[in-house]
């Protein structure tokens, strides 16, 4: 079997195992699936040297990549606009499974994007990075990170009587490589427990500084919903992000959660788990079997 021929099949086992997980429910496994063979075919559409595919060829697959996208889109938002369900998807089945003779008209008006990079779930993209390879790779990376150096940080809402505010001092992380991470900074949200937005998204200034096996960060999160009109269930996240210069994103690389029982005055240490960032709490993974925390600092403010 020639190597095409193996490719066309991985990418088919990939497609059937994605689309397998989003029929049984398992939503994270099938967000992952759809990214991680998204990603495999931008890498084809954008090779310029490789003549295994037609120009054609390389069009569909772009295109299956951005319906794949958006599959993902609609189950990590159920409020997304990006709506893109199940049975159109399995569409496409036959498409990547006969990829190589495949003449037809796509069944979906969609249009490949070929210069943009597919992230897995829970990761963001710096959308203004538009700079060379090479720049990127240098001093360029942390230049062009300058825009988010002052973070998007929200004001304290005004207190009402008999309701009460959290402020969230973001102290510290530890982890193991800790003085690698580039730019490193957190997306604070408040999410239900559908997994949909209560509040709007904060991220945090680039950190402080970083030391040891930690990195310090001593910013203040104003949450931007009085404790008491908190949905039943909801929880704070915390995802912690850094920039990688190869690879021109901003990947997620853990995250923390709290959840309302735990909203108290005083410190609290909470654990980090693995990406994608699990909003609906379902199957979570620890980082790492070593002792590594979030460390924040719980202030209430309730007006009497």
């Amino acid at each position: 079997m020639t190597d095409v021929n193996k490719t066309v099949q991985k990418w088919h086992a990939s497609f059937k195992k994605g689309t397998d997980f989003d029929s049984w429910g398992q939503l994270v496994e099938a967000i992952d699936e759809y990214q991680i063979l998204a990603r495999q075919l931008q890498k084809e559409v954008q090779a310029s040297n490789s003549s295994d595919f037609t120009e054609e060829q390389k069009k569909t697959l772009g295109k299956i990549a951005t319906c794949l996208e958006m599959r993902s889109t609609s189950l990590q938002n159920a409020q997304s606009k990006e709506e893109f369900n199940l049975e159109d998807l399995k569409k496409l089945e036959t498409i990547i499974k006969n990829i190589l003779t495949f003449n037809k008209e796509f069944p979906f008006d969609v249009q490949p994007v070929p210069l943009r990079k597919i992230l897995a779930p829970g990761e963001e993209e710096n959308l203004e990075m538009e700079e060379d390879e090479d720049a990127a790779a240098g001093a360029g990376a942390t230049d062009a990170f300058l825009q988010r150096a002052p973070g998007t940080l929200l004001p304290r809402l005004p207190s009402e009587p008999g309701m009460t505010l959290l402020t969230l001092k973001i102290e510290k992380i530890g982890l193991k490589d800790a003085g690698q991470c580039i730019d490193p900074y957190m997306t604070v949200s408040v999410k239900d427990m559908n997994g949909v937005d209560v509040n709007p998204a904060q991220d945090t200034p680039v950190a402080s500084r970083k030391e040891d096996t930690y990195i310090h960060f001593g910013v203040d999160v104003e949450i931007q919903r009085h404790v008491e009109k908190l949905p039943k269930g909801a929880a704070i996240f915390f995802e912690f992000k850094h920039y990688k210069p190869k690879k021109r994103f901003t990947s997620t690389k853990c995250f923390a959660f709290m959840e309302m029982d735990e909203v108290k005055p005083g410190p609290i240490v909470i654990e980090l788990y693995k990406k994608p960032t699990d909003f609906k709490r379902k199957k979570l993974h620890l980082l790492t079997k070593k002792p590594l925390f979030l460390h924040l600092h719980q202030t209430l403010h309730k007006d009497s």
